[in-house]
């Protein structure tokens, strides 16, 4: 299945930043970073479930925000890029 995460992890406090690096680490493990806190892929449901896991281990759920959009397994889907920049989705290996 395609899915989209987006997080916003708070970083009022000095330890919060080592907390961000920690959750951008672990999501990039399972999905491909596209834009600062915006990452997408395709993952099995059961590597799903392990990326859900380990992103909890890490985050503080009263301060921060991690929300998943599964796009299913239908593959009838537009990315439309409205800017110059390059896709990131065009060097993977």
């Amino acid at each position: 299945m395609r899915v989209i995460l987006v997080y916003d992890i708070a970083t009022e406090e000095p330890t919060d930043q080592s907390r961000l690096n920690r959750a951008r680490k672990v999501v990039r493990k399972y999905l491909h970073h596209i834009q600062k806190s915006v990452f997408e892929g395709d993952i099995t449901p059961s590597r799903l479930e392990k990326l859900k896991a380990e992103i909890l281990r890490v985050i503080d759920k009263k301060r921060d925000s991690v929300i998943i959009y599964e796009l299913g397994e239908f593959r009838d889907y537009k990315r439309h890029i409205l800017t110059e920049g390059e896709d990131p989705l065009t060097n993977l290996i």
